[in-house]
């Protein structure tokens, strides 16, 4: 389409009718604002986590035994030293029934001294012998007190409820996601009764707990950590947000004013933009979201946007107005000039964000959702709306002559900056990206994933929560950095020696790896009573041979330690670290899969080893496929995934059952049994070369073989609590990042290539692009920021916001090129249209977002140095390094 039919079809459609599209975009603006009223914060824990995951699903099934990662931490600290006063058990049983009493709470898993399930064990002349720690009759006297701190020794707890130096004492809770707010039990099982947790909420009241406790008890200080305090910390923080907010607007006000010398030019696309954000807001309200703490930042992000394509705009009616235009006229013109270029800039931008979408992390895709929602309504506030309100307005005739000088004086800069586009310049601009591109690849190889700070990497070093976390950290031998391996084995395992044995091996193994802690073990309880009950002796601390004293030593242990399950078939061993940084959790990892691998790797061998026994018998087979598919279900065995039970008839007058999804039992000739032809077992396909029926009796023979090799007899499974959680998510956004950024490349190219309908053009948008995603990762390399959650997206966004510089420069100079000019006066000409714009607007972006680094939150001052580094480092690109890819390109 031309332009002059495009002008002709935006002023009948549109300006002809101008009244009527401003009093529509009036009336939604309206109805957008209730709906933004109603915006709520929406933080859960959940969201945060990559739930299909492999250490998630092991985390999901197993959270309400052991407990899940969302685990609050209150210590009490007596500043004279010594909490053996009536005091501060005083204060301890209050802080303790305040905790317990917090809705979301998981009551029965609320520890502390004065909680029922810790208990201590002792040798006496009748056996063992035990208790709580605290008793039920205990008045603070000093016998008691001395009592007490007997039972604490003997409890084994000093490092985990009671600070190593005894100045301190701990309560640990559990929060359930959604719990029954009427507290009966037997309710809720259709889930009509049960309400999401609120964090925010939770934090709030951890934090009043926090203040009367203090108030009340001058001597004693309150330590708290925790997803949820974080939440509320992060969620309080994010109110300053505002302030930054405000600030960007008062400083990108005053250079709209600066650049377009008129009042109405400045208030205009400010006011569209800001439109935009009420509309995103609304409409995020609308389709049921809330607004995550950790994605506050992104309207104010899409307000910076909108003021970017709207100072295009305003540039483009300026410029037609300065060369003897009517503003009516000029505002059609500039609209069917920018739609097009605007519009694909703006898509790009969403459908960057839409990759994101990739990451099966929730928070993640509620920002891509907001984002994208925030940038498509761009389309309409500031490529459609801003023009049809700049036609109303009135220009004097000594503006315009201002604008003409400003014009004509800055003609001598764009001469200069054209030279980019001229050999030998663009021959040295295009070798100094080339070696930056690759210094940037070379350094992003650095680049690390997770967290690389202790404490929350979301607040900055010197808050309360990671001073508290510090102070939890230097006194207690545990922390809310801890990860429960599941050692996984057949019922009563305990009583075996030798599985008690290797998961002792384990712990052993783990406790020796650098950045671990402390450990804790049913087998470590195991020897202690074990000892106990040979007078103390310190020979007699080992996991002894004989069953019947094996069974002895555990039969105190109660499942509400979190040390076993109700028939011993799974026993955590939860390995507390120094912190979480990427670089500990990742080491753990690591020796984790190699001890796993250890004790599976010969039993697998040892399967593998009879399958050329077992396929004899059965013609056609294809070998490797068999291995391929045995393989992959010991590996499931190995994880803890359970026998596949024979899906038909063995073929040799034995029958198996199957079950159905609510475990009851079908014959096979029943109607579940289907057809013989089809009915492979789960484990097997018909690639194998193997009919159903001699699919299933070899299946038979397989498990068999798999029993006597004892794969099912232990595994160690990854993994729940709070590191758990982290380390999966670090592997979710380690396996994520390349795949997305593929995706935000193609999308970005597809939609060039449909632009400009050339592929050099395409070439010179992207390849700039490129080189600064990688200086972007080195950035994070060198300035010490993980790839988390949290930064992740931000190289998606600085990729899709980028490509508009490219985008708005080159739909204008491939049209000069296309009418004959050289590639330099091409450049010239477009920077005489566009190139103050494109400065201004990337200068504007970067100073909006680097207000942030002023900021509480740790991770919005990350993002604000990443996207200030972005948008000016890719507005160069595109002024520089463009126009020298063109030159290169386009021989003329």
């Amino acid at each position: 389409m031309t332009r002059n039919k495009l002008e002709t079809l935006v002023s009948t459609v549109f300006f002809s009718k101008r009244a009527l599209w401003i009093s529509l975009f009036a009336v939604f603006t309206v109805i957008m604002v209730y709906f933004a009223t109603q915006l709520r914060v929406d933080a859960s824990f959940e969201k945060n986590i990559p739930l299909k995951h492999e250490y998630m699903q092991t985390y999901l099934e197993y959270q309400e035994q052991f407990g899940g990662a969302n685990r609050v931490l209150v210590a009490l600290e007596d500043k004279s030293g010594d909490i053996f006063n009536a005091t501060f058990f005083e204060a301890l049983n209050e802080t303790t029934g305040r905790v317990a009493g917090i809705a979301g709470v998981n009551q029965p898993q609320v520890e502390s001294l004065f909680t029922p399930n810790i208990r201590y064990i002792e040798a006496s002349e009748q056996g063992l012998e035990g208790g709580p720690v605290i008793p039920a009759r205990f008045d603070g006297s000093e016998r008691a007190l001395n009592q007490v701190r007997d039972n604490i020794l003997k409890a084994g707890i000093v490092g985990r409820l009671v600070s190593n130096e005894f100045e301190s004492a701990m309560v640990s809770a559990q929060l359930l996601s959604e719990y029954n707010p009427t507290g009966d039990e037997t309710s809720g099982n259709n889930g009509d009764q049960m309400v999401q947790t609120d964090f925010v909420r939770v934090a709030h009241d951890l934090e009043q707990i926090r203040t009367d406790i203090e108030a009340k008890y001058p001597d004693i200080e309150v330590h708290i950590i925790g997803f949820s305090k974080m939440i509320g910390d992060v969620s309080d923080a994010a109110g300053g947000v505002i302030v930054f907010f405000l600030i960007a607007l008062v400083i990108t006000a005053l250079l709209v004013y600066w650049y377009s010398r008129s009042l109405k030019l400045t208030l205009l696309p400010i006011l569209t933009s800001i439109i935009a954000v009420v509309w995103q807001l609304g409409l995020l309200t609308a389709l049921g979201y809330g607004i995550d703490p950790m994605s506050i930042l992104v309207p104010f992000l899409i307000f910076a946007i909108g003021v970017s394509h709207g100072v295009q705009m305003i540039n483009g009616v300026q410029h037609n107005v300065a060369h003897g235009m009517k503003t009516y006229n000029a505002a059609i013109a500039a609209c069917a000039t920018l739609i097009v270029p605007g519009g694909i800039a703006l898509i790009s931008d969403t459908v960057g964000f839409l990759t994101l979408q990739l990451i099966e992390i929730d928070i993640i895709r509620e920002l891509a959702v907001t984002a994208s929602i925030g940038v498509a309504v761009l389309i309409l506030t500031n490529l459609l709306l801003l023009p049809l309100l700049l036609s109303y307005t009135h220009f004097s005739d000594k503006f315009v002559q201002g604008v003409r000088k400003r014009e004509q004086a800055r003609e001598k800069w764009w001469r200069k900056i054209a030279g980019f586009a001229r050999k030998p310049v663009s021959t040295i601009v295009i070798v100094v990206g080339l070696l930056l591109g690759i210094i940037g690849y070379w350094q992003s190889l650095n680049m690390k994933v997770g967290d690389l700070q202790a404490g929350a990497p979301a607040l900055k070093q010197d808050s309360t929560y990671n001073q508290d976390n510090k102070y939890i950290t230097d006194t207690y031998a545990i922390g809310t950095d801890v990860i429960y391996v599941l050692a996984k084995t057949k019922v009563d395992g305990c009583t075996y020696f030798d599985i008690m044995n290797t998961i002792d091996q384990f712990q052993w193994e783990m406790n020796n790896v650098k950045g671990v802690q402390s450990t804790i073990s049913l087998p470590q309880v195991a020897k202690v009573v074990n000892g106990m009950l040979s007078e103390g002796n310190l020979k007699w601390k080992i996991l002894p041979k004989d069953e019947a004293v094996l069974v002895q030593s555990i039969s105190r242990v109660e499942t509400g330690t979190g040390l076993l399950n109700s028939n011993c078939s799974i026993m955590p061993v939860m390995i507390f670290l120094d912190d979480h940084k990427a670089e500990t959790i990742e080491r753990l990892i690591t020796e984790v899969k190699e001890f796993q691998k250890h004790i599976f790797e010969p039993k697998k061998e040892e399967v593998l080893s009879q399958l050329d026994s077992l396929l004899n018998e059965f013609e056609g087979t294809n070998k490797s496929v068999v291995i391929s598919e045995v393989n992959d279900y010991l590996y499931s065995l190995s994880r803890g995934g359970e026998l596949v039970l024979p899906s038909e008839s063995t073929g040799n007058g034995s029958a198996s059952s199957t079950q159905d999804s609510s475990g009851d039992t079908e014959s096979p000739g029943s109607e579940v049994a289907m057809d013989k032809s089809s009915n492979y077992p789960p484990v097997l396909s018909a690639k194998t070369g193997l009919d159903a029926n001699q699919a299933n009796k070899f299946l038979v023979h397989l498990n068999e073989q798999i029993l006597d090799a004892g794969i099912l007899d232990l595994n160690f499974l990854l993994a729940t609590g709070p590191v758990g959680v982290m380390a999966a998510t670090n592997e979710a956004v380690s396996e994520a990042q390349i795949p997305m950024m593929i995706w935000v490349y193609l999308a970005v190219t597809l939609l060039c290539l449909i632009s400009f309908r050339s592929v050099r053009g395409t070439i010179c948008v992207i390849l700039p692009l490129v080189v600064v995603s990688f200086l972007a990762q080195a950035l994070m390399s060198w300035l010490n920021i993980g790839l988390t959650v949290a930064t992740l997206p931000v190289i998606a966004l600085g990729v899709g916001i980028g490509v508009d510089y490219g985008i708005y420069i080159f739909s204008r100079m491939v049209g000069f090129i296309r009418s004959g000019m050289s590639v330099a006066d091409a450049y010239f000409e477009t920077l005489k249209l566009t190139g103050n714009a494109v400065l201004f607007t990337g200068l504007t972006l970067a100073i909006g977002v680097s207000t942030w680094l002023m900021s509480d939150l740790q991770f919005q001052a990350d993002m604000g140095i990443m996207l200030t580094f972005m948008f000016l480092v890719n507005m160069l690109g595109a002024i520089i390094l463009l126009p020298a890819l063109a030159a290169l390109l386009y021989r003329r």
